[in-house]
């Protein structure tokens, strides 16, 4: 299901262009007084380190291979880690979570963009052994704090309807202008003989 944001911030004039595909843009709308800052965060960095937990803002350190472990747990398909590598060089924003204890990642988000209007958030998941202790809405909300703090108005994300509720305490709606957003498929149609 796609989703959209509108976010009213003041323009950065520090804004960084990076080159990226067009965004297929969805509807969701999160209000500027939803979006994260760094007094708002649900757990600090200082918290998260607390409970044996480092965040990341680079792919400096991070083990593909048990990000895509991660992957297959929460149901997407296994990647090429090539591929994995490939779309993490071409992201704008990247949050992650590693817990110290084996340094491995637990919880991970990103985001791809123009870098001045429009953003969308790509695959935010957390390891199931460590869902329901906050580290998926730490992610999200320094995702967007980035994004915002950069000037993006438009952030975008596809997300399934299980997992809805997770996103809209954080402000995300679906469509609140009625617009729905379509993906390109490659399925071919059955010819009639």
């Amino acid at each position: 299901m796609p989703l959209r944001a509108r976010i009213s911030a003041p323009f950065s004039a520090g804004l960084r262009l990076r080159p990226t595909v067009p965004l297929p843009l969805g509807n969701l709308h999160v209000p500027a007084s939803t979006a994260a800052s760094a007094t708002s965060f649900s757990i600090s960095d200082a918290g998260l380190a607390s409970r044996g937990f480092t965040l990341h803002r680079s792919i400096s350190g991070l083990n593909i291979d048990h990000l895509n472990t991660i992957f297959v747990a929460v149901g997407f398909p296994k990647r090429d880690p090539e591929k994995i590598v490939v779309a993490l060089e071409h992201t704008d924003s990247l949050i992650w979570i590693q817990y110290e204890k084996d340094q491995k990642p637990v919880a991970f988000a990103r985001a791809t963009g123009d870098g001045v209007f429009n953003a969308i958030i790509w695959d935010v998941v957390v390891d199931p052994s460590f869902q329901g202790i906050g580290l998926g809405k730490a992610v999200m909300e320094r995702l967007i704090e980035d994004l915002v703090e950069r000037g993006i108005s438009n952030i975008a994300l596809y997300s399934e309807p299980r997992v809805l509720g997770f996103y809209r305490p954080l402000g995300f709606v679906a469509d609140p202008d009625g617009i729905r957003g379509m993906v390109y498929s490659r399925k071919q149609k059955k010819k009639k003989k």
